[in-house]
């Protein structure tokens, strides 16, 4: 039954993509027919309308564009996200809740559904770290741009001198596995662990030992959930995690170190940022690998990432990326 819905599905997207073909070859007539008809009719006036549909156009075979580039194994798949502050405390952990934040507006804005499956609080604002999962077709393939460390610059809320601080926080991003796609792990090689779920969920989650906490202990690779309802599907929750995170390590086989693998956005220190987001003395998020920048750090702190992803996707295509 899983099976034929999944057939079902893959059927669906293909006939959405012939039909957005046809839509655009439509409107791409009908454009060059109101083209044509105000010239005949030296009528100005069309102006408006013909440059509202070529803008439309455009628009949409960027985006058509766009979804050729995603040719990875996985891109069609849903992303995971882990999101990690780094040094500096509260400062750091605020800017790790505000990236989180933005991803879901990101997520709401594009048509994808997100979900928290784990959360560590900070000591007395944001969050030390948090797993989120970003459901829908090409989600990983959009958001695999986004791994790295990301740096804000602004006056701190925290500082009662007014200061101007910097700090940190990484992303690692990775698809999640569906069952088609066989990965071999063994029983005795995890190591599961439960506990108390922190935060908010009432009664139930305060009182049962429902989180679940995965080691694989030949790579030491940790995956934890603590956000659903019963032990039995957090732990169906923290394997898909686990099988995302062990599929990225064997695609990266030539590396020497599974440090290296785990830890693919370097130190989340100075210089090693993808990202800068510049909140004083002026407003400015800049990509360093693609240069691509946006001056309404409103915006972009609400979700308009489509522009930096764009951007990157079209760089790695064309082997332009600027690495430190």
């Amino acid at each position: 039954m899983e099976k034929s819905q999944k057939i079902l599905q893959k059927t669906k997207q293909l006939k959405d993509k012939v039909q957005k073909f046809e839509d655009l070859k439509t409107a791409h007539e009908d454009t060059l027919l109101l083209i044509e008809m105000a010239n005949e009719d030296n009528d100005e006036t069309m102006l408006p309308e013909i440059k509202e549909a070529v803008d439309s156009i455009m628009k949409t075979l960027d985006d058509m564009t766009l979804q050729t580039l995603l040719s990875g194994n996985y891109d069609r798949c849903s992303a995971i996200m882990d999101f990690h502050a780094g040094a500096g405390g509260t400062e750091a952990q605020d800017w790790c809740e505000m990236l989180m934040r933005m991803y879901q507006m990101w997520a709401q804005k594009n048509g994808y559904t997100f979900d928290v499956i784990d959360s560590l609080p900070g000591d007395d604002a944001g969050i030390k770290s948090a797993t989120v999962m970003i459901n829908g077709i090409n989600a990983y393939g959009y958001l695999k741009s986004e791994k790295g460390v990301h740096r804000l610059v602004r006056i701190s809320p925290f500082d009662a001198s007014g200061r101007r601080h910097t700090s940190f926080a990484s992303i690692e991003v990775m698809p999640e596995i569906d069952d088609e796609i066989e990965i071999n792990i063994k029983p005795d090689d995890l190591r599961v662990d439960t506990y108390h779920a922190s935060g908010a969920g009432g009664q139930h989650i305060n009182k049962t030992a429902s989180a679940v906490r995965i080691t694989h202990l030949p790579t030491g690779v940790v995956v934890a959930c603590q956000t659903q309802r019963s032990q039995h599907q957090n732990r169906d929750y923290a394997m898909k995690m686990l099988k995302a995170k062990l599929v990225e390590i064997a695609e990266q086989q030539q590396k020497e170190k599974i440090e290296d693998i785990k830890g693919v956005q370097k130190e989340i220190a100075w210089g090693s940022q993808i990202r800068s987001y510049v909140f004083h003395p002026y407003n400015l998020v800049k990509d360093h690998r693609t240069n691509f920048e946006m001056g309404n750090i409103g915006a972009v702190m609400d979700g308009e990432l489509n522009g930096f992803i764009n951007a990157y996707l079209k760089a790695a295509s064309l082997g332009k990326l600027e690495t430190k």
